[in-house]
Formats: C-alpha cells, structure tokens, sequence
C-alpha cells in the first residue's frame, strides 16, 4: 500500500508543478515526511498529513477517490513486511470494544463522504493499543462514579436539549461536511437530539468538531460526561478516547495545546509517562497518533485577555474535538478572530420548562416517616410522598403551579430562576431531602424580591443542606465508619476560605490542589511555620544522637537548644528565597521514586539545572548552618564552661570552627541534594490519580527520600569532617574531631538535615507542616482537611478532576468566597495584572 499511495502522490504532486520544497511550504508538512511518503519508507503515515497533501495540490474530487482507494486498499504480505529498522506494530482486532481509531479520521476529504465506508484503521502499535485501552478504562470509571456522585440519574437526568448554535458562530455548512472545491453541500447536518443521544449527534458531523454553548448551569458538564461515557460505551466506536480537560488552566501564550494536552494526561493519568514505541511518552505518543478525542470544557473559563488567541490555536490544528463554553465568552472571541472555531458544528442548550419541573421535583420528594421499625408502613418500604398535601401529592405541587401560571410576579421569578439543571438541582438538594423545609417560602415576594435573591438563597442553602447529619453507610467489611462531624457553618467557613484562596492564587482558578493549601498563609507566616519547625527537628535529633555520646545530658540539651534555632534560621532563609525569587509558591508533588537509571524505564535525565539548583540550595543552607554551628558552640563553652566571648583565643577558635562546619556542612549537602535529583526517575503508576491517591503516593516518595537523605547526610557529614581536619589540620593547628564527634555531628546533620529537608522543600511535608497542623491550630481549616475535602467530594460539594478538588459549580465557588470575604472585611479583594500586560 506504501508503494502505491507514494507513487500516486509523487505523480499528483509532478502534474500539479510543484516541487517537495514547494509542497511542504503549502502544506505545512516537513519536506522529509513527503520525502518518506513519496519513497514509500512511511510505514506509519497519518491520514491528516496525506489530506494536508490533497488540499496542498488542490486534487479534484477524481484525484480524491483515486487517493482514497490507494488508502484503503488491503495491504497484501509482501506490502505487509516492515523496513528493519522500524519497529512492527501489531493491528488492533476491530471487534476490540475499547476505542483506538475514530470511525471519522481527521479531514477526512479524501475518501467520498457518499460512498460507502471502506476504511480501514491503520494498524497501531500493541504498547499504544493497551495505553489506549487503560485510559478509556480510567475514564470510563472516573466519569461513571462523577455521574453517581451528581445522582443524575435520581429519580431521572434532567432533559437538557439544544438548538443549532446562530448562524455568526459556526462554520460554513461545506466545512463541517468537510467538501472538497466545487461540491454542493448536502442537506445540512442533523444536529437534532437530547442528552440521551449526543454521542449520536455528534458521529454525525463529518468533520468531528462540536462547539456546545450554554449559560452557567444550563446543564454543559452534564451532557459532557454523558457524552464521554455514550462514546466509551458504543460498541461500534473504534475511534479515539474521549477526554475531558478543564481549559481554564491553559494560557495559549505561553503552551501549546499538543504540550497542554500531554501536560494534563500526564498529570491526571500518571502511568502514561511510561515510554512509548519510539521514545516519547505514552501520553504524547497517544495525542501524536490521534488516540485522544479533546473534551474541552469552560472555554469561557480561559483568561478574557486570551480567549482570541485560544480560538486562534484551536483553529490551526485539524483535531477533531468538542468544546463547551458560555455563549457570550464566545460570541466575544469569534468576533475578535473574526472566525468561529473551524469546521464546527455548534449547538445552544435551552432552558427547561414547566412541564419538565412538573415530571422531575415531585418524584424526588421521598420523605421517610417514623415507624416501629417493621413493615415500614403499608408499602412496607418505609417511604412516602405525602409531605403537607394528603394522598399521593407532595409540597412541590402548589408551587410548580405558580410557576406554570406565572399570574404573580413571585412565581414569574421563581419560574425564570428554575430555568437551569444548577437551580434545580439546588431547589431539589435544599426542599425534597430537607424534610422541615417547605418549598413554598420560595414565593415569598418579601423575602425574594429579584430573581438574584432568589439564586442567592438557594447557593446560600446548599451548603447547609448538604452537611445535615446523615447516617453513614457500612464498608464492605460491614463495619460503620465514623461519621464526619462537619457543623455546618464552620464547614461553609472553611469552604468559603478555600474558595477565597483560588481566588487570591488566580481569579480564574478552579483547581483547589492539596499541595497548593500552604498558600491560605501569608509568605511571613509560612517561612515562620518552617523555621520552628526545622529548629525543633534538629533540637530534637540533636538530643536523641548526643544522649548517645559521651557527653552529659546537660551538655547535649543546652547544644541542642542551641542548635535547633541556628538550624531553623538556615533552612527559614532557603525557604523564604525560594518563595521570592524561585518561583516555588506551591511545591508540587514528586511523581518520582529514587532508583538508579539503567533500571527503571524512565523519561530520561533530569535537566542539569535542576541539579545546580539542587546543589545551591544544599550548599547555602548548610553554609548558614556552619556560621550558626560555629557561633552556637562558642556561646556553649561559654555558658557551660565559663570561657569569656571577648578572649582572642575564643574569636579565632569561633572562626576556625566557622570555617570547618561551612566545609563540613556546605559541601557534603549541595552533593548529597545533587545527587539526589539525578536519581530520581518517574513513577509508574498503573491507576488514574485521584487526590487521595497522589497525596498516599507523595508521602510514600518522602519517606524514601528521608531515609536516603538521612544515611547519605550522615556519611557525608561524618567522612567529610575527617577530609576537612586533614586540609585544615596543618596550617591552623590540631583539631579535636574525633569519631565520636564524627558520629554526632553527621547523625544530627543527617537525621535533622533530613527531616527538615521534608518539612521545607517537599509538597507531603508542607501539606503536613502547613495544612494539618499549622491552620488547623489557628482555626483556618479542621484538623483533619483531607477527610473533609474528600467528605465535601462525597457530598457533592466539590468534584474531582484527576488529582485536584474542583468546586462542583463555578457559581456555586464565587459565592462562597464572596460570603467568605463579607464576613471576613480584613481580606482585601485581590487585584491582578493583565496578563496581556506582563512583558
């Protein structure tokens, strides 16, 4: 088949007058691709690169078919025979019910969208096959367990429907059915349906781009996850795997979206940095062949001053893809592209009516009646839907009618409020499972004068409503956990706080990340938190090693009380430069595990500078530390032996021991935390990360790299202190070092060195350090905050995004961080800068 399609194309490209150089430039693809096409040594061409080719020599629709014959024509053994140098690669089965190609290719302009479909999925490299095959399998059971944890489908999902997006923001009919010059289009796309049958809608546009507008709440995530999981789940969808990614985070200034993408799976599917066929990661060999469907959501969430230039880079790529957004964002940045996203077709949600509130808030009143503990009543389940209306009725009744009349202005808002699934939900969360509220207090004129009195009081209920106490359920052992005890004020305090914080961090922020929860405190308070903190590890490891010495237990506990301070300094004043001048306002998670290279599968060698930085910092802490030690064990001989500061003898010995514990100290740790970064190598992990997951995992990594910075440090320091003695012995005189010294110097560095070096440098420490006992102790979070962001997940409050905490609606986060700062006037609203403006 290779041989076929390069002697078609390099014929094609002869007739049309151009040379390679000149196609490539039309084209946009290397000269050395089409010199392999051409020469019939790609044996793993993509179908966007030759349809970049037709377009390039403009082939008529003749040219086309010819061009797609050769495409689809069965390879025959001898065409099947790989070059030697290029690795085999095994087909899929095409009954493989996971998806690895897209029934619809990429620009698919060169088979006849008319004729019947011939096409054959190029064969896949088996290592790409099974990375395809796990995370569909992750997502699958990621966006199953988000559908459970929303109840979408108690009693019913809510109907969200849709009509065709206007005219102003979606392509030519001719580009979405991707036509070639010249033809007709056909009758217009189908783009009719429900939340039941997206995934059906959206196989039918020919180009695979789909743009869904709606208004806050209007029902966008949940028609993206039943989108994911209707394509995941069709038995005849051989194509990518759909994937949802946050656009909010992305600055198209700066990434481009391939590295984007990449960036995202592998933080949200860790075992995808494993290598690939050919070198790369799995997460960019799956995004490179065309294994993953973007699903990309909150286009409006992207930075105002960038949202042309997002829909600008979206339109330079022929991914297929699907993007939700509010519809004004976007409106705004077509007409600032002066184009809608290219060859997409668009849709619009619509509200709901009355007659859907009349079928769904009813059937969720189920209001359980106290009982003897039987039957449960004459159904003898227990439940009943008579709540304040007798028979079979239910409290909602009277006021769905309101609305259905729309004869008052109270039930003219409450019906314009109950327009959106967010509202609804809302309604349904505070009144159908809060048995002594009474829905009708919502046509309360005097209470609810404006439809944003009425929002307001519903995100304001919601909160308290969801941590009312409810028994918890038995695991699988049978056994009862302990329920949460959240109040529900302090619980909306302290979520009102953590939205706040994103707010502070970036006014677009939706990731509330674990190792991120260290910047609820100001810079002052954090470098103070890990002074004391590091001050009391190396007092602490200063007396556990020296009441094993020689020494007298008064003399160990003045040099450790001594130590730890001079210690705290050193390691406070790393911190705080590195919060200043490095960038390292949040230090994420070490993916990584310390093994040696030529065993692990890695992604290759750290850069060199992240070794020299490594260095600097091990090299200036324990520079600061040597100058402390030395004055430290001046001041003990001093207190403890009566000698005077002020003796000459006394300032020259300070300095000398100076001098030696800056060489003894400096040197050994800047080696030691160099090293260190070289060793480290990517974790393999073989699951999706959830937050639990990643923090369990980070905490696993640092008490590696304890226990390996605790024995190096300490053989360091030790075998180091004799080198120093040997250099410095001569010409400043003998020293006292001996190997009891050695012992105790380099345990306390390395015991104590290592353990601050947790608390300082490492996200686990400054999640520990900061978020479980330093705001818990000043009443900023409870004593135990990932039991209660997992509590609030389980709740429904918040939503997980691959290791992250999202607030499980955006309007649902400003209201809490608005509350939040009324109660709290002392915290300022943050200002930011443009980003537009940064230089």
């Amino acid at each position: 088949m290779t041989e076929q399609l390069g002697t078609l194309l390099r014929r094609l490209r002869t007739s049309a007058g151009l040379t390679q150089e000149q196609t490539a430039e039309r084209s946009g693809v290397s000269v050395r691709t089409i010199r392999r096409l051409e020469s019939g040594r790609s044996t793993d061409h993509r179908l966007g690169t030759v349809n970049l080719l037709a377009d390039a020599l403009d082939l008529g629709e003749e040219d086309r078919r010819r061009l797609a014959a050769a495409l689809a024509k069965p390879r025959t053994a001898e065409e099947s025979q790989e070059p030697a140098d290029h690795p085999v690669q095994d087909p899929v089965p095409v009954q493989d019910p996971v998806p690895v190609r897209d029934p619809v290719p990429v620009r698919d302009a060169v088979r006849d969208p008319r004729a019947p479909s011939t096409y054959t999925p190029p064969p896949v490299n088996r290592t790409l096959a099974d990375a395809a095959r796990e995370l569909a399998t992750e997502v699958r059971r990621r966006w199953r367990r988000e559908e459970e944890q929303r109840r979408v489908h108690d009693p019913f999902p809510l109907p969200v429907r849709w009509n065709p997006a206007p005219a102003e923001l979606t392509d030519r009919a001719e580009n979405i059915q991707r036509l070639g010059p010249g033809e007709a289009p056909r009758r217009a796309v189908d783009l009719n349906g429900d939340l039941r049958s997206v995934a059906e809608v959206y196989r039918r546009i020919p180009s695979g781009r789909l743009v869904i507008l709606g208004r806050a709440g209007s029902g966008k995530s949940i028609l993206t996850i039943r989108f994911v999981l209707d394509l995941l789940e069709s038995q005849d969808a051989h194509g990518r795997v759909p994937v949802v990614f946050s656009l909010g985070s992305w600055d198209p200034a700066t990434t481009a979206l391939r590295d984007w993408l990449i960036a995202r799976l592998l933080r949200d599917h860790p075992h995808l940095a494993r290598r690939g066929p050919h070198g790369s990661t799995l997460a960019a060999a799956l995004v490179d062949a065309d294994l993953v469907l973007p699903v990309l959501d909150g286009f409006d969430e992207i930075a105002e001053g960038l949202r042309r230039e997002a829909l600008e880079a979206l339109n330079d790529t022929s991914l297929p893809l699907v993007l939700t957004s509010r519809r004004p964002e976007f409106a705004e940045a077509v007409r600032a592209a002066h184009a809608p996203l290219v060859w997409a077709a668009a849709v619009e949600l619509t509200d709901l009516t009355p007659q859907d509130l009349a079928a769904y808030l009813p059937r969720t009143v189920r209001t359980v009646l106290p009982g003897d503990g039987g039957d449960g009543g004459e159904g003898g389940d227990g439940w009943t839907e008579t709540r304040g209306t007798g028979g079979t009725g239910t409290a909602w009744d009277a006021v769905l009618e309101e609305t259905r009349a729309r004869e008052t202005p109270a039930g003219e808002r409450l019906a314009a409020v109950l327009t959106t699934p967010l509202m609804v939900i809302l309604a349904r969360t505070m009144y159908s499972e809060t048995p002594d509220l009474d829905p009708a207090e919502l046509l309360d004129a005097t209470r609810f004068p404006t439809t944003k009195s009425l929002e307001e009081h519903l995100l304001a209920g919601f909160v308290p409503a969801v941590y009312r106490r409810r028994a918890p359920e038995r695991d699988a052992a049978g056994r009862r956990p302990r329920p949460a005890s959240w109040d529900p004020a302090r619980a909306e305090r302290w979520l009102g706080r953590l939205a706040h914080h994103l707010v502070r961090l970036d006014r677009d922020r939706h990731d509330l990340a674990w190792w991120q929860l260290g910047d609820l405190l100001p810079r002052p308070v954090r470098v103070l938190a890990v002074v004391l903190a590091t001050a009391l590890s190396i007092t602490l490891a200063t007396w556990t090693v020296g009441l094993l010495g020689p020494l007298g237990t008064g003399a160990v506990l003045l040099q450790g009380s001594l130590m730890g301070p001079v210690a705290g300094l050193a390691f406070g004043s790393v911190h705080a430069l590195m919060l200043r001048f490095g960038g390292w306002a949040a230090f994420e998670p070490t993916r990584v595990r310390l093994t040696l290279r030529g065993t692990h599968d890695s992604l290759g060698r750290r850069p060199l500078r992240t070794s020299v930085i490594r260095f600097g910092i091990g090299l200036l802490g324990g520079s600061v530390m040597g100058v402390g030690f030395g004055c430290a064990l001046t001041l003990q001989r001093a207190l403890y032996s009566q000698v005077r500061l002020t003796d000459p003898a006394v300032i020259e010995g300070t300095l000398i021991n100076i001098l030696f514990f800056v060489l003894t100290f400096g040197t050994p740790a800047g080696l030691v935390f160099a090293v260190i970064s070289l060793l480290e190598a990517p974790v393999d992990v073989a699951t999706a990360a959830t937050p639990v997951s990643l923090l369990s995992s980070n905490r696993a990594t640092v008490g590696r790299q304890f226990l390996v910075l605790a024995t190096t440090l300490t053989l360091a320091i030790g075998l180091g202190g004799y080198l120093v003695v040997a250099l410095l012995e001569g010409p400043m005189g003998q020293f006292n070092w001996g190997l009891s010294d050695a012992l105790l110097i380099g345990g306390v560095g390395g015991l104590g060195g290592a353990l601050s070096y947790v608390f300082a440098f490492t996200a686990w420490g400054q999640w520990f350090l900061l978020a479980c006992v330093w705001l818990p102790l000043t009443g900023g979070l409870p004593w135990n905050p990932a039991a209660f962001l997992d509590d609030a997940y389980r709740r429904g409050v918040l939503r997980q995004n691959g290791a992250v905490y999202q607030f499980r609606h955006v309007r649902l986060q400003h209201h809490l961080g608005t509350t939040f700062r009324r109660q709290h006037p002392d915290f300022a609203p943050a200002t930011f800068r443009s980003r537009t403006d940064v230089p």
